[in-house]
């Protein structure tokens, strides 16, 4: 109970991890590292077969605006990044969602190209 001059906290009600994701594992890093985009998946792809938990269902509401990565996913929702992750292999296979590796790096351009294309630019416009 609070007193007048205390203010309720705003912390939400602990519920450990372990009930969140229903015992299950970590997945692999391979599949869900921190920089995997995910993406909800469209309504015609959906195989729905199950209810969601409503951590499944707010990780679904963030990534029906466009792709996020597996951190970003956790710092919204404010789960443990593992809790992110066994919850995300669940949306996947049940078809909710759509992951994908991020985009690999570009190569490293070769300076000399670099500088080619500069001395061009500036002996075209001075």
């Amino acid at each position: 109970m609070t007193t007048p001059d205390e203010q309720p906290s705003e912390a939400p009600p602990l519920v450990r991890p372990y009930v969140i994701t229903k015992g299950r594992g970590l997945p692999d890093d391979e599949q869900l590292s921190l920089i995997t985009l995910v993406t909800a998946a469209d309504d015609e792809q959906r195989r729905p077969t199950r209810r969601l938990t409503p951590e499944e269902q707010g990780l679904l509401e963030l990534c029906a605006a466009g792709y996020l990565t597996v951190a970003e996913l956790a710092g919204h929702t404010r789960l443990p990044l593992g809790v992110v992750r066994i919850l995300l292999s669940g949306l996947t296979e049940g078809g909710f969602v759509i992951v994908r590796p991020p985009v690999e790096r570009a190569s490293l351009v070769d300076a000399r190209i670099l500088e080619e294309v500069l001395n061009g630019l500036q002996a075209k416009f001075g």
